[in-house]
């Protein structure tokens, strides 16, 4: 099981990988926090905020994508909606 920084490394391989097809639309994704080794939390940008299907697009492109890089994360969620401390970058890096 992947911990601290390669599962970082792990998850961020997995947007990278469904990053292109986000930008084709003139959308992108970042990430936001990974809790308990298990959730990952992301901000969708651009055109992908409101889309009417970037629900699907977070559970069948990215989610799936994502486990695919790091098999032990449970769900992917969208917290573009919402208002969140900016430190989370800091602790990325810890």
């Amino acid at each position: 099981m992947k911990t601290g920084a390669d599962l970082i490394a792990a998850v961020e391989a997995g947007l990278e990988e469904i990053r292109p097809f986000l930008q084709r639309d003139k959308g992108d994704i970042e990430l936001v926090s990974i809790d308990e080794d298990k959730f990952v939390k992301v901000r969708l940008l651009g055109t992908c905020v409101g889309c009417h299907v970037n629900q699907m697009t977070l559970k069948s492109g990215v989610e799936l994508t994502v486990k695919k890089h790091a098999p032990q994360i449970e769900s992917v969620i969208d917290v573009s909606g919402e208002k969140l401390e900016e430190d989370y970058r800091d602790s990325l890096e810890a």
